[in-house]
């Protein structure tokens, strides 16, 4: 095999050559995957967006206005670990294998070893400490306004000052998590690797590709939330799209070491 544009780091080597090129040619064949075998990215996205519409429409009911904003921003935090699935379709179909729902589910216990398990838990507590970040920002510049009221502060120039602090604050955190998942969750279902593993390699991915990762992290970021207004309906296409375009992806991107496990 050629390392040419590639960066060891066991046990994978790592191209250091993508191209935005290289990003069409994931989307067109996530694409062709999820035209292939819609059933099972129509399924996994119907999981995410109920989760989602339960999610808000429970933060509505109960009047959690400053939950809820940070609940809508922070919510594509946990879209990576129900792309796995659809990891594993794109797995077995450019392996030639058959695909069928006890092989797609059972992608969710990994090799055995409960690795995707503690990624799909790091993600959680991710999401659940973003909530506390921002609920604190909010709580810090309510006080401060002396306005009392939660609307009353969105109104204000101190509550576009606070929406751009959590914007700011949720954007890092979200690269943070794009960063450690881009290609750790595909590489845990393609190999018996460890989380902590498979977490290294993602960071060197991405250090060895930034401007274009960062254009798919936008690209991904920009979907995700147009996907999401209307009532997540377009989340049945653009989360399986992207899930299955990221497999393609992490195998342009990502090869093992010969002799490795």
């Amino acid at each position: 095999m050629s390392t040419v544009g590639q960066a060891p780091v066991a046990p994978a080597s790592v191209a250091n050559d993508l191209t935005v090129g290289d990003l069409r040619a994931a989307l067109a064949a996530g694409w062709g995957d999820f035209k292939a075998y819609p059933i099972f990215g129509l399924f996994f996205s119907a999981v995410f967006a109920i989760t989602g519409m339960f999610l808000y429409y429970a933060l509505f009911v109960l009047g959690e206005l400053f939950w809820l904003i940070p609940a809508a921003a922070g919510f594509p935090l946990l879209a990576p670990f129900a792309a796995v699935g659809l990891y594993e379709v794109s797995r077995r179909r450019e392996a030639g294998l058959p695909i069928s729902w006890r092989a797609v589910l059972g992608a969710l216990r990994g090799h055995g070893d409960d690795q995707i398990i503690s990624m799909g838990v790091i993600l959680f507590v991710a999401f659940e400490f973003w909530l506390m970040v921002a609920h604190g920002i909010f709580a810090i510049f309510l006080s401060e306004s002396g306005v009392g009221s939660e609307m009353a502060l969105l109104r204000t120039e101190t509550g576009l000052i606070m929406l751009l602090v959590g914007s700011i604050v949720g954007g890092l955190m979200a690269l943070v998590f794009y960063a450690i998942t881009l290609v750790s969750l595909p590489m845990l279902v393609d190999r018996k690797v460890d989380f902590i593993t498979a977490i290294i390699v993602s960071l060197a991915t991405i250090r060895s590709n930034r401007s274009v990762l960062l254009t798919w992290a936008i690209m991904i970021a920009i979907a995700l939330f147009v996907a999401m207004l209307p009532l997540f309906l377009g989340l049945f296409i653009i989360l399986p799209v992207l899930g299955h375009a990221t497999w393609h992806l992490y195998r342009r991107v990502v090869q093992p070491v010969p002799g490795s496990a």
